[in-house]
């Protein structure tokens, strides 16, 4: 095998991808990964590979035979170095889905400089078919795929111009620091142990939050920062024990000018990164309309049936159980599904099933065929409660309805918002493209029942709706606050809110929040003290710069738009971190570690 000293004779001259009719007849050097070597006749092609693309390299044996014979024993992921003359292949070998696919390398030597062992999948793009662990277990091999690779230069992309973006708009980027205060009041911290202050702390951040008000309390004016942040938390597709936002704040703002500012970037970079055009300014929805219309604070536009009240469709009816629940307060919502005549008893009833594993007592339902009202319940109806039940319910001939009726409205929606996206996604009925929407106006407060108060919607910082503040005592539960979620295709893309930039203000919420002067003090102190010291009015958001990745990218999750994620257990598979430690490093912490089972 020709092995030998990687020195600048070998060095490459032209990258695999970049191979054209610039190089036509010229003498070149390629290094990189061997693929899918194959054996005709004697003459041997192989394909060579690196960050830009693949090229197809030919060793003859009548130009040199025991070149020829050692190239017999590469193997797919060997790296070498080749040294050889670019010509046009054939017409009939011309290969239209290469971007070099119409000329190849015919090889005069070669270096070989590092074998490698048999790789435990076959590096494709079919891969998506490997089980995932193994992929993440294989990582680096994972990511020598054209889609990887392809997803990380998307993000580098996005990355680079969301920089250049804010730089124009005049914010300026400024680095936070990664060990934090610990201030618990949300999701559960990544906790760092002192060495030098024994039996204290630091926390990973969860958001840079108050280091960015604090940021405009120092007349910074417009901040932004790709921010790591920790979470410790469950997973899910979208969610990752570490993180990456595109977090910002400006002073001196209100919500339009958070809206105009995240508007131009998003057309801008889709105009950049996927050459589309999208239409601003979005459109908004107060958080209450949402629910009622969607059953979520994250509506999917792009599905064309919603949720409808068909309350007074069903007052009087001789259906007991629904005209009860009617007179006691209790309401009727239904989703009317297009083509949904069409199918089976079973189908439907499946849909029934589902709902009750989602948390409703019953869900009842219809079918429209031949303009005739089918199903259980149709006989309680006469002909002028069907009538309005049609009308109310939006639907038409070949619909399916599905019905709920409680009178608890917030689990009717959420049930019926969850059945319209599932059955939205199973049946082909969610259209293309790409939908905007601001969310507006969430409530600033919920009740905990587990701490027996009331919490922070998002938290403590968010600034309540001026003309609510006088309810914030007598009927919390009412207030809403000037919070903007943006989300697109039934994705929360990034949210924020305008600050408390009050004193005052800050001490009603607090006491609402049932925080004691000493709980203050202990929690947020510092931020606290800057407030006092002349605050000005100010906003911001964060983007969840994965979810944009993988929105971007057409990915399902954001693990395939991240390097090196982790796994539904917030394992690392290729490094096995998280690991034990040596007992030398817990002694110099003052640490113990006690056996314990993980439940769950």
């Amino acid at each position: 095998m020709r092995k030998g000293v990687f020195d600048s004779s070998w060095k490459r001259t032209v990258k695999c991808g970049e191979v054209d009719k610039s190089c036509e007849g010229r003498e070149i050097v390629l290094n990189g990964w061997m693929r899918n070597r194959r054996d005709h006749g004697g003459v041997i092609f192989a394909e060579l590979w690196d960050k830009t693309g693949i090229v197809q390299v030919v060793f003859e044996p009548e130009r040199d035979a025991e070149m020829h014979a050692d190239a017999g024993a590469l193997r797919s992921e060997y790296v070498i170095a080749v040294k050889g003359t670019v010509r046009e292949r054939p017409d009939h070998q011309f290969n239209p889905n290469v971007k070099t696919g119409q000329w190849e390398v015919v090889a005069s030597d070669f270096l070989l400089l590092s074998a490698a062992n048999l790789p435990p999948f076959e590096i494709g793009e079919d891969t998506d078919a490997v089980d995932e662990n193994l992929r993440l277990k294989y990582r680096f091999l994972d990511l020598r795929r054209e889609k990887m690779q392809n997803n990380l230069r998307v993000r580098h992309e996005i990355a680079q111009y969301t920089r250049a973006y804010l730089n124009d708009n005049g914010f300026t980027e400024v680095e936070t620091p990664i060990l934090m205060r610990s201030t618990p009041e949300g999701a559960r911290d990544y906790l760092v142990p002192s060495r030098v202050t024994p039996g204290s702390f630091y926390a990973l951040p969860q958001s840079p939050q108050l280091l960015k008000q604090i940021l405009m309390i120092s007349g910074m004016d417009r901040y932004y920062q790709i921010a790591k942040c920790f979470r410790d938390e469950d997973l899910r597709a979208d969610r990752q024990p570490e993180f990456t936002q595109v977090d910002l704040e400006m002073s001196f703002v209100t919500e339009e000018d958070v809206y105009a500012l995240l508007e131009g970037y998003v057309v801008g970079l889709w105009k950049k990164i996927l050459g589309v055009e999208i239409k601003a300014p979005f459109r908004h929805m107060e958080y209450k309309e949402a629910m009622a219309r969607f059953g979520s604070d994250k509506p999917d536009l792009r599905i064309p049936f919603e949720i409808r009240d068909v309350t007074e469709a069903f007052r009087g009816t001789s259906f007991a159980p629904i005209a009860s629940c009617v007179e006691a307060g209790g309401v009727v919502r239904v989703i009317a599904v297009p083509g949904g005549a069409k199918w089976s008893r079973k189908q439907c009833e499946d849909v029934s099933a589902e709902g009750k594993k989602l948390g409703a007592p019953d869900v009842a339902f219809f079918q429209i065929k031949e303009g005739v009202l089918k199903g259980p319940l149709a006989k309680y109806l006469d002909d002028e409660h069907k009538a309005m039940f049609l009308e109310m319910a939006g639907a038409k001939d070949g619909d399916a309805i599905f019905l709920i009726a409680n009178a608890n409205v917030m689990m009717v929606s959420t049930v019926l918002g969850q059945l319209r996206l599932d059955i939205a996604k199973a049946h082909g009925l969610v259209n293309e493209g790409w939908e905007f929407l601001w969310v507006t106006n969430f409530p600033l407060l919920e009740w905990s029942p587990d701490e027996e108060r009331w919490v922070a919607t998002h938290h403590p910082f968010t600034a309540p709706n001026s003309d609510e503040l006088d309810k914030l005592e007598s009927d919390p539960a009412s207030c809403g606050s000037r919070t903007y979620d943006l989300v697109l295709n039934g994705i929360e893309l990034g949210g924020g809110s305008i600050r408390i930039h009050d004193e005052e203000v800050q001490e009603k919420i607090f006491k609402c929040l049932h925080f004691s002067p000493e709980d203050q003090k202990q929690r947020f102190g510092f931020f606290l003290e800057a407030l006092r010291y002349g605050t000005p009015p100010h906003g911001g958001l964060a983007i969840g710069f994965d979810r944009l990745c993988m929105l971007m990218c057409g990915c399902k999750g954001i693990r395939e738009v991240m390097a090196f994620p982790k796994t539904a257990k917030a394992q690392d598979l290729m490094t096995e971190a998280p690991s034990v430690v040596e007992q030398k490093q817990l002694d110099e912490l003052g640490i113990s570690v006690r056996s314990f089972v993980v439940k769950g």
